[in-house]
């Protein structure tokens, strides 16, 4: 892999605790300074384009994630994504040929002491070098069929469906 791109759409993984509000909204993308803290060694672009709580997100802005990752000659594609709707915009993104993609997120904010955000990226990181073309989630240490995994939510992790 010499480049990888990196489309970031939001969801716990870049969430922030804002006082003034008392409550926790999407902040900035963490992806691109985690890789950089850990000292990776390839290259990475990373395409923020949009801040949203999956629960929130739109077919529009499923689409949009498509049409940006379709006009990119990148092969190696990460998107960072709210779990709640990870599994419906790999099943959208499946449609882009020539490409492995894989959907990442986290459970708790990646700014959280415990968060598994840093290791839900570096198994992603791993995941895309390796894969063949295609579109998987990469969550809670194991690498899935979008078609095959569901997030359970009471037990707060994916699981086989």
């Amino acid at each position: 892999m010499d480049q990888l791109l990196i489309v970031t759409t939001g969801g716990t993984i870049d969430k922030v605790y804002f006082d003034d509000k008392s409550d926790f909204q999407v902040g900035a993308p963490q992806i691109g300074r985690i890789l950089e803290e850990i000292g990776v060694a390839f290259r990475f672009d990373v395409i923020p384009i949009l801040r949203k709580d999956s629960l929130h997100i739109t077919d529009e802005d499923r689409e949009l994630v498509r049409a940006t990752i379709a006009a990119q000659p990148a092969r190696h594609v990460l998107v960072t994504h709210g779990t709640d709707s990870m599994v419906d915009t790999a099943q959208v993104l499946q449609s882009i040929p020539d490409r492995t993609i894989v959907l990442t997120g986290a459970l708790n904010p990646a700014r959280f002491r415990g968060s598994d955000a840093e290791f839900n990226i570096g198994c992603a990181v791993g995941a895309v070098q390796s894969l063949p073309a295609g579109v998987y989630i990469a969550m809670n240490g194991r690498v899935w069929n979008p078609g095959t995994v569901r997030k359970n939510v009471a037990a707060n992790r994916f699981e086989a469906c």
